[in-house]
């Protein structure tokens, strides 16, 4: 019998982790340690063409010496998927901050049981499929998953 190959965590990344990854003069920030993940495969890192399009738009007011980094870390790290219709929020309104919800809906569509972020209040009360976090708190989670596998390695 074929071994089942086990899915990668599904995570969908907001834009101002985006942001604070493309910014981040540190290659240690956790924003920059959660799309480093991606990029090596150990988790799936998606996002939303709304997200892409709010931090590129945010990056070129703020920090346009940060575009083509953000750019590299977009094409590298991440599955960009497509907004949700105005018609698939309207069963979820109240979830998230309105301009928000699209990107809590796509999260949910897209079956993350995370979501990364650091506007926490933004996605409150949320929904109970998944769980927001902010990216430290994100890195931590994986941390512990990774000691739990090692603990049971040592049995």
């Amino acid at each position: 019998m074929a071994k089942r190959k086990p899915r990668k965590p599904r995570v969908f990344v907001d834009a101002d982790v985006l942001f604070a990854g493309a910014a981040s003069p540190s290659e240690h920030s956790a924003s920059q340690v959660v799309l480093r993940l991606a990029e090596i495969t150990l988790i799936e890192a998606l996002t939303s063409k709304q997200v892409v399009s709010e931090a590129e738009r945010n990056l070129a007011v703020k920090l346009p010496q940060a575009l083509p980094a953000f750019r590299l870390l977009v094409s590298r790290c991440l599955r960009v998927v497509p907004d949700p219709r105005q018609v698939d929020l309207s069963s979820h309104l109240g979830l998230a901050d309105p301009k928000d919800l699209p990107i809590l809906v796509a999260a949910m569509r897209e079956r993350c049981p995370w979501l990364v972020t650091f506007n926490i209040r933004h996605f409150r009360p949320g929904h109970a499929a998944i769980t927001v976090l902010r990216p430290g708190e994100f890195v931590l989670h994986v941390r512990d998953l990774l000691a739990h596998l090692t603990s049971e390695g040592e049995r």
